[in-house]
């Protein structure tokens, strides 16, 4: 069986195609409209005159492919909020504090100072608009969250979304593009005048119906550490997870039981199928169950928050419980292809989510891996098939997503299959107990003794868990990983699981083709990284310096042990730059790279002694100086101030440097200096 016989398969893969084209080539939205409406009537008319010769025409499937990739381009342009001429962006005000309403559409995580919303503009200045934007409510001891729907009047600027300042930082600022988020503002409390609280969506609805859940399992006793993986594993929400809980379980390879996924999913499926299972005595039962349980997993779907995973999960889940209602044989790979199609025709920006991406390929590497694996075992009694099951859907499910999790994560939990193999039996258990309490909580009748046990598992789980994170040689961390070899990689996944169907001399050719080309990329990334390098990173209060030699990395700072320890500005330019060895040294007064010289003034000012002209000069820990003599004494080429000095400070030689018209570099504004 060939995979790319399912038409669907190829349609889908054309409209992906589509969406990739239409996010990295801005084609004109009215010309590929134009584009989609001729190919869809060429595509018509050729099979309305050719419909009983069709089946072998190459030329008919050409145009079927070209409607489909246009389409995939219009689905993102038309989802592509900026187009809209009253989007926020393509507002021109006459003042930076502007009177907004917006409404509150996503709760987000909170950091240390502030809660977090998506929101959407209604009106500026009293005149139509709209757009998604982050807001940020600077949080005080007696805030309470905001509920979504809740309609708010602030006055307030628009700011821009953090660029990443330092080399291979996390794209913040980018992540938020992919969910239609351009600019945020800053708001205290006292800031926000309230106008409404009535819900009107189904998001706010299922807001609520979460918040009086929450609420009803404090009141039943439920602790806050518990109550956040409740959260997680049945409604879809991570946000209140303590971080050293999250890390565990990202460290132990099971970070994928706190997102809501097909696995989750499934196991529902199975509890609603017994729990209707007496509908088919009726009548019209076989139509009936799996309306009610398509319902119900909508319902759950949209409680959890219609993230990728969930989304994609009951998509899929759906259209088996279809097919099985018409008793019609189900291809999972077709199944696949279906949900992605209609998800993706919807919500064209999940294809760039990493939710949806390890989503997809997790469930593609147990369904062409997993058979592979079992085969290898074939054990002979009930208990050992059951956990060899297990042990294979979770290696295979690891197979299928660690290129792209090195790619994104650079990290490779080593005792994954361990967690998975104690963790993935009781899940079942935990869920359907999870949903159960959460019914008794609504109905106020749930009992003392429940919540004593439920809370004795959710917390035996967590201590499993940390057991299993805490052997940190088997967590391999800061794994350098390329686009390039992602791609060689899943070549070569296909290529083995076509060998294994069989034995064909193209698929060898193919994986052979595959070795060499990520043997290829590796010798390309030692050949890229051998160049030298002088940074000056961007770090609040601190100053960091790094001296790159080949794959060599010399870092020169002013942190205590425990801050360098947690530091990421170098372990995301050392994974980045693949650097084999670093090593650490106290600040100094004068840096040589190449032929240029850098001289660095500290808090203490010193610098008359030099008889030599910096081509540079790095300005650390705010020293009181006269610029203007400083750059009439020394004429440096460049000025540069780090994150360590005084803004008020910052600003002053800035202006200095533009009277002198000498550039000015602070790395807190353009970024990390770099001399390469």
């Amino acid at each position: 069986m060939k995979l790319l016989n399912f038409t669907i398969i190829k349609l889908t893969l054309c409209l992906v195609i589509g969406i990739i084209l239409g996010r990295y080539f801005r084609f004109n939205f009215h010309i590929s409209t134009l584009l989609s409406i001729g190919l869809i009537i060429s595509t018509s008319v050729y099979w309305f005159f050719q419909r009983g010769k069709i089946i072998d025409s190459t030329f008919f499937a050409i145009l079927g492919y070209a409607c489909m990739t246009s389409l995939g381009i219009n689905a993102y342009n038309i989802q592509n909020e900026r187009l809209d001429t009253i989007h926020y962006t393509n507002f021109q005000v006459e003042s930076n504090f502007n009177d907004i309403v917006f409404t509150t559409e996503e709760r987000l995580k909170p950091d240390l100072y502030n809660d977090k919303y998506i929101g959407r503009i209604q009106s500026i200045n009293n005149s139509a608009a709209n757009g998604r934007i982050l807001i940020n409510i600077k949080r005080d001891s007696i805030a309470s969250n905001l509920p979504i729907d809740a309609v708010l009047l602030v006055k307030s600027e628009f700011k821009g979304i953090q660029k990443p300042l330092n080399p291979h930082q996390f794209n913040y600022s980018e992540y938020l593009e992919l969910k239609q988020i351009y600019k945020q503002i800053y708001l205290k409390k006292s800031e926000t005048f309230l106008l409404s609280k009535e819900k009107t969506s189904i998001y706010g609805f299922a807001d609520a119906l979460r918040q009086n859940i929450n609420q009803n399992l404090k009141q039943a006793g439920f602790k806050d550490d518990v109550l956040s993986i409740i959260n997680a594993l049945l409604l879809g929400q991570r946000q209140s997870i303590d971080k050293s809980i999250y890390n565990n379980y990202v460290n132990s390879g099971t970070i994928h039981i706190l997102a809501v996924s097909g696995l989750h999913v499934g196991i529902i499926l199975l509890i609603l199928n017994y729990l209707f299972s007496p509908l088919l005595y009726l009548k019209h039962g076989r139509i009936l169950r799996p309306l009610i349980i398509i319902t119900l997993l909508w319902a759950f779907a949209i409680v959890a928050g219609l993230s990728p995973s969930v989304t994609r999960a009951v998509t899929m889940f759906s259209i088996i419980s279809f097919a099985m209602h018409l008793k019609r044989p189900t291809n999972i790979y077709n199944t696949l292809a279906i949900s992605a199609f209609f998800i993706l025709l919807g919500k064209p920006m999940f294809l760039f989510e990493v939710g949806f991406q390890l989503s997809y390929l997790a469930v593609l590497g147990i369904v062409s891996i997993q058979p592979i694996l079992y085969r290898i075992g074939n054990p002979r009694f009930l208990l050992t098939d059951k956990l060899w099951q297990i042990f294979t859907v979770t290696v295979a499910a690891q197979i299928g997503v660690l290129p792209i999790s090195l790619f994104y994560f650079h990290q490779f939990p080593g005792l994954f299959f361990v967690s998975n193999l104690v963790i993935i039996p009781f899940l079942g258990i935990i869920l359907g107990l999870g949903l159960l309490v959460i019914c008794l909580s609504l109905l106020h009748l749930l009992p003392s003794w429940l919540v004593h046990i439920y809370t004795f598992i959710i917390e035996s789980l967590n201590n499993f868990i940390a057991w299993i994170a805490q052997f940190e040689d088997f967590l391999f961390r800061d794994i350098p990983f390329t686009f390039l070899q992602v791609i060689c990689s899943y070549w070569f996944i296909v290529s083995i699981v076509q060998l294994n169907r069989g034995k064909n001399y193209k698929w060898i050719i193919a994986c052979l083709i595959a070795i060499i080309g990520f043997q290829s990329t590796l010798f390309i990334n030692k050949y890229n990284s051998k160049h030298e390098a002088f940074i000056v990173f961007n770090k609040s209060r601190h100053s960091i310096i790094g001296q790159k030699q080949s794959n060599q990395l010399t870092i020169h700072h002013n942190l205590d042990a425990l801050k360098l320890k947690t530091e990421n500005t170098v372990k995301n330019y050392s994974v980045g730059e693949m650097i084999d060895t670093i090593s650490f040294d106290e600040l100094k007064s004068i840096y040589k790279f190449k032929d240029k010289t850098i001289l660095v003034i500290d808090s203490l000012g010193v610098y008359k002694n030099i008889s030599f002209n910096p081509d540079y000069i790095l300005l650390r820990e705010s020293p009181k100086i006269n610029l203007n003599r400083l750059i009439d004494k020394q004429e440096p080429k460049l000025i540069i101030a780090d994150a360590s000095n005084y803004k008020s400070y910052v600003k002053r030689w800035k202006l200095t440097c533009d009277n002198k018209k000498i550039p000015f570099h602070y790395t807190n504004e353009k970024g990390a200096f770099i001399l390469d």
